[in-house]
């Protein structure tokens, strides 16, 4: 062996095993934010690597990552995070991200504004929506090439909630991991106790029909640190937070298979109303319900107007210089 072999096979020793010997296995994950148009309101640079500067809101499609150790001289664990700027103007970019090779390492969180409830419904569902579509293709695909890890990954959805649940029946679990955050909590707050209510009581159904993580946020770190909890369970492994916080006068905590729809309750409306309206799917009435009361706005949700290119944040001399040029 050369000297360079010699020093290549002493590096992949101590980055394949610790102290005693046994190899330690890298964790890499892959996070896909998304949410509301005016950028998803949790940076991933500001809100969970603790990057100083402000955070400028997501234009398109943005790529970070970072990694952290297990213990001391361990190789570190990969978590990617990705984040799609544009509400609901940009769907046909989830499809980067998300990808067959990918797929059993991958999470979503779906960033929410509940100062805006008129909005909240369509967002949520045109978003989640378009995920699971593009994630079905890939399961069906995977279904023929490699059954075995598409079986896996729809098992593991199944498991997060316990088969002893009363609603294990009676819930339609996301693809894949899927995590909610309530943003504008300090906004949310100052709202009526019975629009509050409704809006809590909604999205806690609907994360409890998808076996999704909840949680309401804001720019307090108290909040934020409960949002982090999460998502270091997804990026890094961590241990899941017990804890549950249901009262719609309070944020909100509720972390994946911990609520229950006796729980939740019933849509809120009289029993009426329930009547008359006609649902094929529980997701569907309380979608109804909801409508009834926070009327979906008529919004115009495609690209910004603004070009990108001549935003001063994406300035580069050489290609602009060029770009310049090739206009003139």
């Amino acid at each position: 062996d050369t000297l360079w072999d010699l020093a290549i096979a002493e590096v992949e020793k101590r980055e394949n095993s610790v102290d005693d010997g046994k190899p330690v296995e890298v964790w890499e994950k892959s996070i896909f934010f998304m949410g509301n148009k005016n950028g998803v309101t949790l940076n991933t640079d500001y809100f969970f690597l603790h990057r100083e500067e402000i955070p400028k809101p997501t234009k398109k499609l943005e790529y970070t990552f970072g990694r952290r150790a297990r213990r001391h001289n361990t190789p570190k664990d990969i978590a990617h995070f990705w984040e799609l700027g544009g509400g609901t103007s940009l769907l046909e970019l989830i499809r980067i991200p998300i990808t067959s090779s990918n797929i059993r390492s991958f999470a979503v969180v779906l960033v929410l504004d509940l100062s805006k409830p008129h909005e909240l419904w369509t967002m949520m569902e045109k978003l989640l929506q378009a995920t699971r579509n593009h994630v079905n293709k890939i399961l069906a695909k995977l279904e023929k090439t490699n059954p075995e890890v598409a079986t896996e990954i729809k098992q593991r959805m199944q498991n997060n909630l316990q088969r002893d649940h009363p609603d294990y029946e009676l819930v339609d679990p996301f693809p894949i991991p899927l995590v909610i955050i309530g943003s504008k909590y300090d906004l949310f707050h100052e709202f009526d106790s019975e629009m509050r209510k409704i809006i809590s009581k909604t999205l806690r159904f609907v994360s409890h029909y998808y076996g999704a993580s909840l949680v309401f946020t804001s720019k307090s770190e108290a909040l934020l640190l409960k949002a982090r909890v999460l998502i270091n369970h997804l990026a890094f492994g961590y241990d899941k937070s017990k804890s549950v916080s249901v009262d719609h006068n309070k944020p909100l905590f509720i972390p994946a298979g911990l609520d229950s729809l006796s729980q939740i309750g019933p849509p809120p409306a009289s029993d009426s109303d329930i009547g008359k309206m006609r649902a094929n799917t529980p997701l569907e009435l309380w979608k109804k319900v909801f409508e009834k009361t926070f009327p979906p706005k008529s919004f115009c949700d495609l690209q910004d107007t603004k070009d990108p290119a001549k935003d001063l944040q994406y300035a580069e001399y050489e290609v602009d210089v060029m770009r310049a040029q090739k206009n003139q």
